[in-house]
């Protein structure tokens, strides 16, 4: 029986057989069990890590360590409000690090990992019920990588070089759609600005682009 320890766009973890491409770190989350509570982080440091990383093996959700979560991908990762990690993905963290200081200059230009999580951690999640914050931004300013939903809708789309995939577990598909005008932003702001600034996210990954038959897009939460 899968683990609940994959990632959504919309910020959820939940149990899924599909693999991810990234692992993820918010802390201690789970129990000896292996199950979740309602803690959703443990700490503000929330990561993105590699698979692999000088052969270090890890036992999955081993009783008293952090909790390990995983992502389709890196855009995934980001509208989760996850930053890479400065030990496995040093050279994409000083890249992040750099594109952070210039989206909020009054940080300097290389601000300390103490400063990101604060603000991104005030930009991804409403502390009280651990809802996922989103903003209205026109669809024409986003740059690639950033996920958002349309009105009246539930999917969860990312724009990727001028055009437009819808998200699920089992994989992406391609919508044929011409947008403009306010979309709902999922990434969370800051995160935004610094894919403005600068920072390249790893495109989705193309080997999880799904055929039409194989598709069953990703749904926002319900309201509980």
């Amino acid at each position: 029986m899968p683990l609940q320890n994959r990632v959504t766009p919309f910020g959820e973890i939940l149990a899924h057989p599909a693999r991810g491409t990234l692992m993820g770190n918010r802390g201690c989350l789970h129990d000896a069990h292996r199950q979740l509570g309602t803690r959703r982080w443990a700490h503000q440091a929330w990561v993105i890590c590699r698979l692999n990383f000088k052969h270090w093996h890890r036992t999955i959700m081993k009783p008293g360590v952090y909790t390990e979560l995983f992502f389709t991908d890196e855009a995934v990762a980001l509208a989760a409000g996850h930053r890479p990690c400065g030990m496995c993905r040093h050279d994409d963290y000083i890249a992040f690090q750099q594109a952070f200081g210039r989206a909020r200059p009054e940080l300097g230009e290389r601000p300390s990992p103490v400063a990101m999580n604060r603000l991104l951690h005030a930009d991804r999640v409403e502390p009280r019920s651990r809802k996922q914050l989103t903003h209205r931004s026109l669809f024409e300013s986003l740059p690639d990588g950033v996920f958002f939903t349309l009105p009246d809708s539930d999917e969860a789309l990312v724009r990727q070089r001028d055009r437009v995939f819808a998200w699920s577990f089992e994989g992406y598909q391609s919508r044929l759609i011409e947008l403009s005008g306010e979309v709902c932003v999922l990434t969370p702001r800051i995160i935004v600005d610094v894919l403005r600034a600068g920072y390249r996210a790893a495109e989705v990954a193309p080997q999880l682009r799904a055929p039409v038959s194989a598709f069953m897009a990703a749904r926002k939460p319900a309201s509980t």
